[in-house]
């Protein structure tokens, strides 16, 4: 899917959740260009959210970022509840804000946390590679 489509699903949001979410997003393609190995990622929609995966390698495990639903915060980063991602998350930043297995919750009240973020997407970019490099 296109970028116009996929930024259609935030079209619908107030201007706060809209950028933030799009920094979020320039964040996932600034760090996926930045790192090694990453390879090109592809922005697309799942289950109505704006969805970011790894196409050639697979690096990782796909990204979702979108307003958050629960009462938890304002926008949520979701990736595949199968992964050991969000564990890991918690053990670095315990401050944070976590829904199960599955999703960080940010409030809009507080500055993006952008060291923290993008040691999050970094994670979730190489998910995959780093998994077959420590042979987990």
């Amino acid at each position: 899917m296109g970028e116009k489509p996929a930024l259609a699903v935030i079209e619908k949001y107030p201007d706060a959740v809209k950028t933030a979410l799009l920094e979020i997003r320039s964040l996932i393609h600034e760090t996926a260009s930045e790192a090694e190995g990453v390879g090109k990622v592809v922005e697309t929609v799942k289950w109505g959210q704006l969805s970011y995966l790894t196409e050639r390698p697979k690096s990782g495990t796909t990204i979702r970022i979108d307003k958050d639903t629960s009462d938890q915060g304002d926008i949520a980063l979701y990736v595949n509840c199968q992964s050991s991602l969000v564990s890991e998350w918690r053990g670095l930043f315990p401050e944070m804000t976590f829904g199960g297995d599955r999703s960080i919750h940010l409030s809009l009240a507080q500055p993006l946390p952008i060291p923290q973020l993008r040691q999050i997407i970094l994670m979730a970019l190489t998910y995959h590679s780093r998994k077959k490099s420590t042979g987990k």
